[in-house]
């Protein structure tokens, strides 16, 4: 896990809480500077999102096992497909925003390749001490996370985001909520590109504090813009903007494309 910042040059305004053996901790710093910028760009070979947290994570850890699942911008980011070769998708502004991001700097220049520069990535977390198991009955239990319990921590951790040289936006967030008997983490990744695609990919982590169960979940929900647009055709004209800007408004409407489940047991 890269870090680019001492954390005593700079206040952490995230949160810790233990409940029942693991420990819950979330980052949250300014956004990087020049000069870790120019880091994470050498270390990437790609230039980063023009608004990066690279010092910002969410971590779950089991105490006695030293099983843990963690999300930071740079494991997102280091998944991002570095060829161009992929499918990258374009814009009439697509040279305009390389020529932008190459004027960083004379350093960051030099490494600056095409890449996939949406900023799409399919990162699910970095698991340590421990190994998540594919399987198709690894299903989250939405109804348990229906039930008014208390919320014991909740927080909203911001990893990147870009508006694609004014063409849209590629935000990636992380949500977690702690409860008493079991907790839940969103990774969520939402790209809109004007004209062109709407995409949510979305990674669940549940954890059953009693049983020691862990699932993670992988949704990945795709479609054209123009289609996603005729659904809000009763809407009136004026709010159409701002419900594609909202990805809780649009999840529902994209068709998923792909689904991994994965489990393990920890003790």
């Amino acid at each position: 896990m890269t870090s680019f910042v001492a954390a005593t040059t700079v206040r952490n305004t995230g949160k810790s809480y233990t409940q029942r053996n693991w420990k819950i901790e979330t980052a949250k710093y300014p956004i990087c500077n020049s000069s870790e910028i120019e880091t994470m760009t050498s270390l990437l070979g790609i230039a980063p999102p023009e608004m990066i947290f690279g010092n910002n994570l969410v971590s779950v850890t089991h105490l006695p096992s030293g099983f843990a699942l963690t999300f930071t911008a740079f494991d997102a980011l280091d998944v991002v497909d570095k060829t161009g070769e992929a499918g990258m998708l374009k814009v009439a502004y697509s040279e305009e925003w390389q020529r932008m991001r190459e004027k960083l700097s004379e350093d960051i220049r030099d490494v600056v390749k095409p890449f996939d520069w949406s900023y799409s990535t399919a990162w699910k977390g970095r698991v340590q001490n421990g190994e998540m198991v594919e399987s198709e009955d690894a299903l989250i239990p939405f109804e348990k996370l229906k039930r008014p319990d208390p919320i014991l921590l909740f927080d909203d951790v911001m990893l990147y985001e870009d508006e694609l040289a004014d063409n849209g936006i590629a935000m990636l967030n992380v949500k977690v909520r702690v409860m008493p008997e079991r907790l839940l983490v969103l990774q969520r990744f939402f790209l809109r590109l004007d004209d062109v695609v709407i995409r949510i990919r979305d990674t669940r982590v549940y954890v059953d504090f009693t049983t020691g169960e862990v699932v993670r979940e992988f949704v990945s929900r795709e479609a054209k813009y123009a289609d996603v647009k005729k659904k809000f055709a009763m809407y009136p004209q004026d709010d159409i903007p701002s419900l594609l800007r909202d990805p809780n408004q649009l999840v529902d409407m994209l068709p998923i494309i792909e689904t991994t489940r994965e489990k393990t047991i920890v003790k």
